[in-house]
C-alpha cells in the first residue's frame, strides 16, 4: 500500500502526494519520461569505474565499485516530481545505489539517495532515503519531491560487489519520470478511446487470502496490494518466478508467487510493499520490461491495452467514491488495469477482493479518473514482455 499523508499506518498501498489536472487540460499534465537503455544511451553518460558491455553497465575485473552520470536531462518544463526506475540484476553480495541530483538558474542540487537496491535481501536490505531536504528537493519514499521546480536533472547509479566477488551487479537500463501536475480534487471524464470492448486475459490473485502471511513482510492482506497486482501481471506474461524461487514458502499457502513478490519488493526503511519502482525492479528481471510513469487520461490507458500491455495503476478513493469496490474506502490502492467495456467503462484485477472469485470487477470510467488522476497523478506500473513493444508515437510519458 501506498500513502497519501506522512502516517503509513493510514495507508493500503503507500501513495505519495500529487496533484492531477482535468483531463480535458492536456497541456497543464506536464509528464516526461526519458530512459537510458541501448549501449549508446548508456556511453553517452559518464563511466567511472564501469564498463558497458553486451549492453549492460557492469564493473570490469578487480573493480569493486563504479558510478555512471546521466547527461542533464531537460523535460522542458520546471518539474516539481521526480520517479527514477531500472532494471539491474544483483548476484552474490552487490548492490545498486540510485541518486538525482537537479538544477534551478545557477543553482546546482546536491546528490539525493532515491534507493539501495538488490534483487534478493541475503547481503542487503533495500531501502530508500526519505528526508534529505537539504537544498532544492527532498526524498519521500520513492518520490524526489521539488517545491520550486528543477528545469534540468542528472541521475548517478553506483554499482558495487563484496571485495573479491568475481560476479559483477549489471544495469540494463536506468529511466526517471518526471511531472509538473496541478493540484485539483476532480477531473473531467475523458471520452473513450481506442480499447473500446478489448479485455486481456490477465491471471486473478486476491491480496486478501495472504492476511497474516510474514508479518516482517508487511503481513499480507490490506498491504499487499502492490506486490498482488505486479504478480497478476507477471502471470499475464507467463513469467512467473520458478518454484524454487519461492520454495522457502510453506505447502498449502495460496498463490506462493504473491508472498515471494512481497519479500522481493519489500523496503526496509518505508516498511512496505508499496515502493513503486522496486514493484517495477522486481518485475523488470522477470518479464524483461518495467518501468513507472504517469498518464495523462484513461485514453492514454487504452493505447496500452489496444498493444496487449496492462497496467498496474495507483489509486484512492473516499465512501461511495468508486462504485462496486471490495473495500470501501482507501488512501492508496493498487490494482490491474485490465480493459475496457464497449462504452469505455474500465475492467480492472482488483486484489483487495476476498477470493480469486471477485478479482474481476468493471468501474465506472469517471469514477476511475477522480480516484487515479488527483490521487496519484495518473502513476501506472508498465511492464512488458519483448513480444509486446509500447504503443507507437509516445506523447513523451513513455
Amino acid at each position: 500500500m501506498r500513502r497519501l499523508t506522512s502516517t503509513i499506518a493510514l495507508a493500503l498501498c503507500l501513495l505519495p502526494l500529487l496533484g492531477a489536472a482535468p483531463a480535458t487540460a492536456a497541456p497543464s499534465r506536464r509528464i516526461d519520461y526519458a530512459t537510458w537503455d541501448a549501449p549508446a544511451d548508456l556511453r553517452s553518460g559518464t563511466l567511472e569505474g564501469l564498463r558497458v558491455t553486451a549492453g549492460r553497465l557492469t564493473l570490469p575485473a578487480g573493480t569493486d565499485t563504479g558510478r555512471w552520470t546521466s547527461p542533464w536531462a531537460t523535460p522542458g518544463f520546471a518539474l516539481t516530481r521526480l520517479i527514477a526506475s531500472w532494471s539491474a540484476r544483483t548476484p552474490g553480495d552487490s548492490r545498486v545505489r540510485v541518486a538525482v541530483r537537479g538544477r534551478s538558474g545557477a543553482t546546482t542540487s546536491s546528490w539525493d539517495t532515491l534507493a539501495r537496491w538488490s534483487a534478493g535481501d541475503r547481503y542487503l536490505r533495500r531501502t530508500t532515503a526519505s528526508g534529505q531536504s537539504d537544498d532544492l528537493g527532498s526524498v519521500d519514499v520513492d518520490t524526489w519531491v521539488v517545491p520550486g521546480g528543477v528545469q534540468a536533472y542528472q541521475l548517478r547509479v553506483t554499482l558495487a560487489r563484496a571485495a573479491g566477488q568475481p560476479a559483477s551487479p549489471a544495469v540494463d537500463s536506468v529511466g526517471a519520470m518526471s511531472s509538473l501536475l496541478p493540484e485539483v480534487s476532480d477531473v473531467a471524464t475523458s471520452r473513450p478511446g481506442v480499447a473500446g470492448g478489448i479485455v486481456l486475459d490477465v491471471p486473478r490473485y486476491s491480496q486478501m487470502v495472504h492476511r497474516g502471511d510474514y508479518p516482517r513482510y508487511g503481513g499480507g492482506g490490506e498491504a499487499w496490494c502492490s506486490p498482488t497486482s505486479t504478480s497478476m501481471v507477471l502471470g499475464y506474461y507467463d513469467a512467473l518466478p520458478a518454484a524454487s524461487a519461492y520454495s522457502w514458502v510453506p505447502e498449502g499457502h495460496v498463490d506462493p508467487w504473491v508472498d515471494h513478490a512481497a519479500r522481493m519488493t519489500f523496503d526496509y526503511d518505508y516498511a512496505g510493499t508499496g515502493n513503486w519502482p522496486f514493484n517495477t525492479a522486481y518485475a523488470a528481471s522477470l518479464a524483461g520490461h518495467a518501468f513507472v510513469t504517469r498518464l495523462r487520461s484513461l485514453r492514454e490507458a487504452e493505447r496500452f491495452i489496444a498493444a496487449g500491455i496492462p497496467l498496474v495503476a495507483s489509486i484512492a478513493f473516499g465512501p461511495g467514491e468508486l462504485t462496486g469496490a471490495p473495500i470501501s474506502s482507501t488512501d492508496g490502492h493498487l490494482l490491474v488495469i485490465a480493459g475496457f467495456t464497449d462504452s469505455g467503462d474500465v475492467v480492472v484485477n482488483d486484489p483487495a477482493a476476498a477470493t480469486r472469485a471477485g478479482v474481476r470487477r468493471t468501474y465506472d470510467r469517471g469514477e476511475f479518473e477522480d480516484a487515479w488522476l488527483p490521487a496519484s497523478g495518473g502513476t501506472v506500473y508498465v511492464i512488458r514482455d519483448d513480444a509486446h513493444p509500447l504503443p507507437a508515437n509516445s506523447p513523451g510519458n513513455w
